[in-house]
């Protein structure tokens, strides 16, 4: 039986894995998105659901105020000790390095405790079997002189596990990378396995685009030298022909785990461009894959050199069904009634709430959402509540009921790469007349919602609250917008359009798009609110390999 990469569709980066007894625990960055660190949950690595967060609710939703998206959470790690659950991780420009504690991986996490001694990104926890415990992270070169652009450590520091603080004793592990001469960049993402009474220490290399790569060191002692692999990196893609067909790119920043059958697998974050690939477009952001890995003479390798990543490989353990949840891997749909009494967990909030501005018992059966003056322009927290494109061939919809009584009003179907890249599909009013209006993010701090008309259609004068559709489709390299006053006729507004500009080449940082339900009164007061009876997203990008 095979599985289809990516086990984590979409905007799921810098994945990290641990297992504990027959249970696998997965975690990834969320940037700028709350709430922060996703815990998932599997018995086979492949079939996983989400039962939790890290950071929800403990008390720092403050420190997300004006982030950027691509700032706050980076590159968490999950390990295990002696009952306790331990996430460390860096929140970048609000507060540095921190470690979380749980008994329970879904909940509730502890307040972070602050690393204030820890300079730098990606701290990694490693638990001897002498009771020692140790922390990694990257830091900036020695004595912070660096000798080329991109010349980063690995340094290591003793770990108190009843204090939760590290200890002086830093030590640099790694300078530079796998061969200091060659000027090896941004050596990061440390983690460290024991096996067979030796130390292997894992990093990313090369940076997170096309020269990504995966490379292993070894020592005999924690402390030790650590000598590189003669045949790194372990993984990497860039050494591919770029015209290959369905391209898998950027691959690194792994994490390890032995299986109870004593095999080891890999999971990693890459990326899925579509044509024209010579330009590395994606919009779907790195996503997270899962490889077998082998070992050779006491080394371990991930993709031999020259072999690509597979779509497809056979289970690593007897297939367990997720019952009644959602897909995150292959092809899949799934659609919210918002039937419940709490938003379902994959909803994704673009920087902490800090009021109440959303309800499922307003209005049963609607998601209620109170139209505020903030824009997904800004760096506030504005009625946004998102979810993963997770496929370049995808289509997100809504159904909506909304009644816009001055022009600044405006609610509907976003689809949203950062600040600056985004397209706004929304009912308003123009000139006293209902309209279905499609808005372009412009780059400009002059103005005050940051887009531009680009498409508009009047509504019916009678159209008042009666619901409307609207549907947002992604194409390969463009995307579809389209709406109706009768469920499923669709009229299309706008095709056709650049779905480049939404790519993570073009727009920069580390996230991917999201489809967000999205709601504002573009810095005006309002009394309005916006319902949304249900969200279907549904979607496909995998490739006929087989």
């Amino acid at each position: 039986m095979e599985y289809t990469n990516p086990i984590l569709a979409g905007f799921y980066p810098d994945p990290s894995i641990c297992r504990v007894g027959d249970d696998y625990y997965l975690v990834n960055s969320t940037f700028a998105y709350y709430p922060g660190i996703p815990v998932f949950h599997s018995k086979d690595m492949v079939n996983w659901k989400l039962i939790g967060y890290v950071i929800d609710g403990n008390g720092i939703e403050s420190r997300y105020d004006s982030l950027g998206v691509s700032r706050g959470i980076f590159a968490p790690t999950i390990r295990y000790h002696d009952g306790l659950f331990y996430v460390t991780c860096t929140f970048v420009d609000a507060g540095g390095n921190f470690v979380c504690t749980a008994k329970n991986p879904a909940g509730p996490w502890s307040k972070p405790v602050w690393l204030p001694q820890v300079s730098g990104i990606d701290p990694s926890l490693f638990f001897d079997d002498n009771g020692k415990a140790y922390l990694l992270y990257n830091s900036v070169a020695p004595d912070n002189k660096p000798l080329y652009q991109g010349h980063r450590t690995i340094r290591m520091r003793g770990f108190d596990i009843n204090t939760l603080r590290v200890l002086d004793d830093e030590t640099i592990l790694v300078n530079g990378g796998t061969d200091i001469k060659e000027k090896p960049v941004w050596i990061e993402g440390p983690h460290i396995f024991k096996v067979g009474g030796l130390y292997y220490l894992i990093c990313a290399q090369g940076g997170t685009a096309e020269d990504h790569s995966e490379v292993v060191f070894r020592s005999k002692k924690m402390d030790g030298l650590c000598v590189p692999y003669a045949d790194n990196p372990i993984l990497t893609q860039r050494d591919l022909n770029p015209q290959r067909n369905n391209p898998i790119t950027c691959t690194g920043h792994a994490d390890l785990v032995e299986t109870q059958k004593g095999t080891w697998w890999a999971v990693f974050l890459g990326c899925q461009p579509y044509p024209p690939y010579e330009k590395d477009y994606y919009n779907t952001g790195r996503e997270t894959f899962l490889a077998p890995v082998t070992w050779k003479s006491g080394w371990p390798t991930i993709v031999p050199h020259g072999q690509t990543v597979a779509f497809h490989y056979s289970y690593p353990l007897p297939a367990v069904e997720q019952k009644d949840e959602l897909h995150y891997g292959g092809n899949f749909e799934y659609t919210d009634e918002f039937s419940g009494e709490t938003l379902d967990l994959n909803w994704e909030f673009l920087r902490a709430p800090r009021e109440k501005w959303y309800s499922l018992g307003e209005k049963p059966g609607w998601l209620a959402m109170r139209l505020r003056p903030e824009t997904c322009a800004g760096k506030s927290n504005p009625s946004f509540l998102g979810r993963r494109q997770q496929h370049n061939e995808s289509s997100a919809s809504t159904a909506m009921k909304f009644s816009p009584a001055v022009e600044n009003e405006k609610a509907g179907l976003l689809v949203f790469q950062n600040e600056t890249h985004f397209y706004f599909l929304c009912k308003s009013v123009k000139n006293n007349h209902p309209a279905v209006e499609l808005y372009k993010s412009i780059d400009n701090p002059d103005s005050l919602d940051g887009m531009e008309l680009v498409g508009t259609r009047k509504l019916d004068p009678n159209a008042g609250n009666k619901e409307i559709y609207l549907r947002i489709e992604a194409v390969g390299a463009h995307y579809n917008f389209l709406f109706s006053s009768e469920a499923g006729k669709w009229d299309t507004l706008k095709d056709s359009l650049d779905a480049s500009f939404l790519s993570t080449k073009v727009a920069g940082g580390f996230v991917g798009c999201m489809y967000a339900l999205y709601a504002t009164s573009l810095g005006k007061p309002s009394e309005n609110t916006a319902y949304f009876n249900w969200f279907k997203y549904k979607g496909t990008n995998e490739p006929d390999t087989k």
